[in-house]
C-alpha cells in the first residue's frame, strides 16, 4: 500500500499507483478530494502534455500546487491520466 502524507494526514492511499519518473500517480478514487482545491496553475510536459495542479489543505494549512495530474495526457502518458502525484513536502510511501 502506498501512501500519500501531509501535515500528519494521509491524503491518499493505494496499491494501484502508477510509477512515471519516480512519482506515484494514484487514482483520483484513492484520494481524499475534500482536502484538494483548484489551482489555475498548469505546466507543460514535452512527453506528458499539460499538467494541473490542486492545492492541498490539511488542518488550515495550504501546500499551494502540492498536487498534480494530466486530465488529457499524450499518448505516451496515457496510462496516468486524471491519476494524482504529488510534491512539495508531501511524503508519497
Amino acid at each position: 500500500m502506498v501512501q500519500a502524507v501531509w501535515n500528519g494526514k494521509v491524503i491518499a492511499d493505494s496499491d494501484d499507483t502508477i510509477v512515471v519518473e519516480g512519482n506515484h500517480y494514484f487514482p483520483r478514487a484513492a484520494v481524499d478530494a475534500a482536502l484538494l482545491s483548484d489551482s489555475a496553475t498548469t505546466s507543460l510536459c514535452p512527453w506528458k502534455g499539460v499538467a494541473h495542479y490542486h492545492h492541498v489543505t490539511v488542518d488550515g494549512r495550504v501546500n499551494e500546487d502540492a498536487a498534480w495530474y494530466y486530465p488529457d495526457p499524450k499518448e505516451a502518458a496515457a496510462a496516468i491520466a486524471d491519476r494524482i502525484a504529488f510534491w512539495k513536502g508531501v511524503t508519497v510511501g
